[in-house]
């Protein structure tokens, strides 16, 4: 059959295809091959489709032992959390026969349990090769290691200055109070090293009892925290059972009292008792991070059991101030006049009620307006921080991992302790007329505190759901004296070279010198950021030292305590300032991550 159709031919005759007719007959067969093969793959599939089956059905065996353990881990994490917080608000009211010593029998309990899990996990994992196969390299910085193992330190000398304190007691008062601070002094070492070494994994074997174990420590902490946190706030608002108290509460040295250890009828054998009390009073502050701190870190650990961290590369971000000038500056100043007008203002509240009065309002008014000065400065400078945030057109973040989801969450929660304290304070402002000038002050601050709340929040998240900035290194062209270059000829360039000595190459060392000389100062974006970040950071660590180490202007400016309350009121700090002095450190390190990627 002749398959041109479109010239005559004698292929049929001859026996001989013509050119026409071969290329026609080469192109169905090309076409035949091709359908062969295509049906060749579907068979393929089909079979290789039948052993799904078996994958899908491992697959979900697995999902149901995820599951399985994650709901164990929490169930045991509600359990501790919800007994420890019945025990801990017994202990907070005098009427409940729930006495310390009861609290700590319970913690001696969960620290003694959770050491002895995190020091079998440590000889497990070094024995066992394939016990930690991936890292997540998002987890555990260098900076929040180094932050814990700060507050483990000084929680730990806080440990000592209270088996020194507590001792003194033994004779006439219960001996666990001098066994807890002894069992949580192991706790603190064996845990600060098991986060220092093992933030980062990913756990693949055992994968449920690692779960349990990391919930098992991540409601230790929150314990330990509430107890703390509950411990020093009752201490800090308890009202004294004389009739003095009742004219008027702000005073401070009326109602506020340190913590006393011991029957107040037992006496301390040894004489340095008030020293060891005053010192670990104010390293107070310290374990109550440390513990959300630990907290946070058993958390990520515990999203990241059984997962598969990604294999690509991380880019290394080191920290220095180039370029960066003014933020540091500012914020260095900020800090030290926060510091001056704090120190001033403890030490007029600290004084007896029977001095002057107008001396403890000028010093509750320069606490006032230190405080709207900080709050104002920070609210500008992130505002600045946004609008570069609407010019800089980096890529957002696209992978999910457990830790920045953690930091938003984190941020978000602590805020709110602030948030309600803040509003709290505007109501009670606007109810009694907001008259004079102490009531202006605290309204101008409440409003402020929550526009700087709400505007740094949305700068922080904005913030870590950004690429790093990648420096792009400028290319070295070195050019070739071989290549004729428009408008030359040959004999010409040959002259050329005949006369022209030949040019070293360079070499790499050389370019790496050059560049080091010569390197380019940040783009403007970037640096502006950088500023942003650092005046920030220094921001909330004057923040966070005021409420941390005692300052209480909700309780020395007697109007929000009038209008709810005292009870209410007390109530409304003691939950809302926690959180809010943790607010303030957890944004100091998000801050700081903040400010490397920039």
């Amino acid at each position: 059959m002749c398959l041109n159709t479109g010239h005559p031919c004698n292929c049929l005759t001859d026996g001989n295809p013509c050119e026409p007719c071969r290329m026609t007959a080469k192109d169905r067969e090309t076409e035949e091959v091709h359908l062969s093969n295509n049906i060749n793959a579907a068979i393929q599939v089909e079979n290789t489709c039948e052993p799904d089956l078996n994958i899908s059905s491992s697959g979900v065996a697995k999902e149901r032992g995820r599951n399985w353990g994650w709901m164990v881990s929490g169930i045991i994490c509600v359990n501790i959390l919800i007994l420890g917080c019945a025990l801990a608000s017994g202990s907070a009211h005098n009427d409940v026969n729930i006495k310390i010593s009861h609290v700590q029998i319970y913690l001696i309990i969960l620290l003694l349990l959770t050491s002895i899990w995190m020091i079998y996990y440590i000889i497990y994992t070094a024995r066992n090769e394939n016990a930690v196969v991936y890292q997540d390299a998002h987890a555990g910085p260098i900076w929040l290691r180094g932050g814990l193992v700060l507050f483990g330190l000084l929680s730990i000398i806080m440990d000592i200055f209270k088996i020194a304190s507590y001792v003194g007691y033994l004779h006439c008062d219960s001996a666990v109070k001098v066994a807890f601070p002894v069992v949580q002094l192991v706790f603190l070492l064996v845990q600060t090293y098991f986060f220092c070494i093992h933030s980062k994994d990913c756990a693949q074997l055992q994968k449920n009892i690692t779960r349990c174990g990391l919930m098992l420590t991540l409601s230790t902490n929150l314990v330990v925290w509430m107890t703390a946190v509950t411990e020093e706030s009752v201490h800090q608002t308890t009202v004294p059972d004389y009739p003095s108290n009742t004219t008027k509460l702000s005073g401070r040295s009326l109602y506020i009292s340190k913590a006393s250890y011991g029957d107040d009828k037992c006496k301390c054998s040894h004489t340095s008792c008030s020293i060891f009390k005053e010192a670990y009073y104010y390293l107070y502050p310290f374990n109550i991070e440390y513990s959300l701190f630990a907290s946070a870190m058993a958390y990520v650990m515990w999203k990241n059991v059984s997962r598969v961290a990604d294999e690509h590369i991380h880019h290394k971000i080191k920290f220095h101030l180039k370029d960066v000038y003014l933020g540091p500056v500012m914020g260095v100043l900020l800090v030290v006049a926060g510091l001056a007008t704090f120190i001033a203002y403890e030490m007029e509240m600290k004084k007896d009620y029977d001095d002057d009065d107008d001396k403890k309002d000028k010093a509750v008014m320069m606490h006032f307006i230190m405080n709207i000065v900080i709050v104002t400065t920070m609210s500008v400078s992130t505002v600045i921080g946004c609008v570069i945030y609407k010019v800089d057109h980096r890529e957002h973040v696209s992978e999910k991992n457990p830790t920045r989801s953690l930091d938003v969450g984190l941020l978000v929660g602590a805020s709110l302790g602030q948030f309600i304290i803040s509003y709290f304070t505007i109501v009670a402002m606007i109810g009694t007329g907001a008259k004079g000038h102490l009531n202006r002050l605290n309204l101008a601050w409440a409003i402020l505190m929550v526009i700087q709340l709400g505007l740094q929040n949305f700068f922080i998240i904005e913030g870590l759901h950004r690429e790093p900035f990648h420096e792009v290194h400028p290319v070295t062209v070195v050019a070739n004296p071989y290549v004729m270059q428009p408008g030359k000829e040959l004999s010409s360039l040959e002259g050329s070279d005949m006369d022209t000595k030949p040019t070293p190459q360079p070499t790499e060392h050389g370019l790496h010198g050059h560049m080091a000389k010569h390197r380019p100062k940040l783009p403007w974006k970037r640096r502006v950021l950088k500023e942003v970040c650092a005046f920030l950071l220094l921001g909330n660590i004057i923040l966070w030292i005021m409420p941390a180490f005692g300052a209480r202007p909700q309780f020395d400016h007697d109007t929000e305590t009038k209008f709810y309350d005292f009870n209410m009121w007390a109530a409304v700090v003691n939950v809302g300032l926690p959180f809010g002095i943790f607010y303030r450190m957890h944004s100091v390190a998000s801050l700081f991550e903040v400010y490397l990627t920039s």
